[in-house]
């Protein structure tokens, strides 16, 4: 029984890492406050633009970064967080994110990693400010 847990806690484990190593950004949010509206508002506009969006447990999302080599995330995994993963566009989620964040403040946005470089909350949202690739 122990086995199975711990083949299941390593399998989530390579699926975050593998989520944070294919994605062009990977974006930590805190959303302690938010409604259950609030949060599939926030899934839909999200999905619009292919932003991958899930809540992991801590330690499993803390062992993830340090396999993929974003270690820095580490100290922002705490409380209530869920990640977003852009897949084809670097700006989306931190846009998107940003947006939402500005109408509704329980959303905090706490620190990322864009093209492979760690960011801070400030940094992420420039990024936000920045022009689609298109």
């Amino acid at each position: 029984m122990k086995d199975a847990v711990l083949e299941s806690k390593k399998a989530i484990v390579s699926a975050i890492q593998e989520k944070m190593t294919n994605s062009q950004s990977t974006v930590v949010v805190e959303y302690r406050g938010l409604t259950v509206a609030d949060v599939t508002e926030l899934r839909r506009a999200l999905r619009a633009e292919n932003v991958g969006f899930k809540v992991y447990k801590n330690k499993l999302a803390q062992r993830a970064t340090e396999e993929a080599g974003m270690a820095e995330l580490n100290e922002y995994l705490v409380g209530p967080n869920a990640i977003a993963f852009g897949h084809e566009d670097a700006v989306a989620p931190a846009r998107i994110l940003a947006e939402f964040a500005k109408k509704h403040e329980a959303l905090q946005i706490k620190a990322g990693y864009v093209e492979g470089k760690f960011l801070p909350k400030e940094e992420v949202m420039a990024v936000a400010k920045l022009p689609n690739r298109e």
